[in-house]
């Protein structure tokens, strides 16, 4: 019996030394596997096959700042560590996984760095100046280095995958700088050239509004942008290319010009759709009375828009019914005004109208009197008695008292 109890134990004392064989030896700074077992209090615990489990607060967890543990690790993923700290005597042994993703990350971020390699990142925080990465260290990417556009407001950038390249990298100082415009910037310029050089002059294609400036929008056709200056906008004047077409907004352009060398490609979009003068043809006839803006003033007359697009010329003898100097007399830019058309002919693109035909004619006035004469003298008639006088009003003497003795003088 005796013998049965010390074989019993001999066993006991051989399964424990195997056990406390198995147990593994740790120090501050020695690198470990072990297994994610729980996670719990926003920091997970692993087992190492030590006598106790170890535990990685969410600091150690990632070289960025973290909300929730479950962000970098879950249970059952086997990982690699180094021991931070332990403790027996409280049974504390806190572990880090961060040290040795940092360890690894360097030598793998110095040769994509060497190479040029494109790869994937998530954003992990969106924060002052720019987005913060997890690459096994902290990766920032500035603001301007996101995208070959400006973003004005990243809050939604959080959690989307960004394709990089290293821009910097100062292991001394601790530093990574990313860029996802670089990479968008050479598939730019790749895709640009190989649809380049397949334009045609006049191919109208269907392209999207990318951007707005003063002086038009670029308008993306299949992965580039050409440019659809403000005055191709529309067949009416266009004063910000945002009264016409906003961002997003799906349109048809024809292709005007391509210039591979200084890769600017110009657009129309006036010139993809009928022009005014073919949809004004059906529109107008001669004799029509029309609503028109004047558009602009000249000395010899005003042009006056009765469509989009679509101006006629008032001749300055057409503007009104009285003798002017200058239109401005009578017009001013912007008026609206009723016209008759006179002629029309779409083929030559050319309107006559005239204002004063719209009016009534003012009425001429009546012909004044004349201005009284001063009363004629009275007519002389010939008289054959000399002794009678020639007027009563002009004379008071008569002929024979004048010539009487002179007359006798001569018997």
């Amino acid at each position: 019996m005796s013998e049965e109890i010390n074989v019993q134990e001999s066993a006991a004392e051989e399964v424990n030394q195997d056990a406390m064989d198995n147990f593994v030896s740790l120090k501050k700074g020695d690198s470990v596997k072990g297994t994610i077992v729980k996670i719990e209090d926003n920091q997970a615990y692993v087992s190492l096959g030590y006598k106790y489990d170890g535990v990685i607060p969410i600091r150690e967890l990632s070289a960025v700042q973290l909300e929730n543990a479950t962000d970098a690790v879950q249970i059952g993923q086997e990982v690699e560590l180094k021991v931070v700290s332990i403790n027996d005597d409280k049974e504390s042994l806190v572990l880090s996984k961060r040290m040795v993703d940092g360890e690894k990350a360097w030598d793998q971020l110095q040769e994509r760095f060497e190479s040029g390699e494109v790869f994937e990142v998530t954003v992990a925080d969106v924060v002052k100046g720019g987005l913060v990465a997890d690459v096994g260290i902290r990766g920032f990417i500035p603001a301007s280095m996101v995208e070959r556009h400006f973003v004005e407001d990243f809050s939604d950038y959080k959690g989307r995958t960004l394709r990089v390249k290293v821009k910097e990298i100062d292991r001394e100082n601790n530093k990574v700088i990313l860029s996802q415009k670089e990479v968008l910037d050479a598939e730019y310029e790749q895709s640009k050239q190989q649809i380049m050089s397949s334009l045609q002059v006049g191919q109208e294609l269907e392209g999207t509004v990318q951007r707005l400036t003063p002086f038009g929008a670029f308008v993306d056709i299949g992965g580039i942008d050409g440019l659809v200056h403000v005055s191709e906008l529309s067949w009416q004047h266009v004063a910000h290319p945002k009264d016409v077409v906003s961002e997003g907004q799906s349109v048809r352009v024809k292709v005007l010009k391509v210039d591979p060398a200084a890769g600017k490609i110009s657009l129309s979009i006036k010139a993809a759709q009928p022009g005014p003068w073919d949809t004004a043809a059906g529109q107008f006839a001669i004799g029509d009375i029309v609503t028109g803006t004047v558009r602009r003033l000249v000395p010899f007359g005003a042009f006056v828009e009765i469509a989009p697009g679509v101006e006629g010329l008032v001749h300055i003898s057409q503007i009104a019914h009285r003798h002017i100097g200058t239109p401005n007399e009578v017009l001013k830019e912007g008026q609206e005004v009723q016209a008759k058309v006179l002629d029309f002919n779409p083929a030559e693109k050319r309107v006559s109208l005239s204002i004063k035909e719209t009016e009534e004619a003012p009425e001429q006035p009546a012909p004044s009197a004349r201005p009284d004469r001063a009363p004629r003298s009275p007519k002389i008639e010939k008289i054959d008695n000399p002794n009678v006088s020639l007027s009563n009003e002009s004379m008071s003497y008569s002929l024979a008292e004048r010539f009487g003795d002179k007359l006798k003088n001569l018997k």
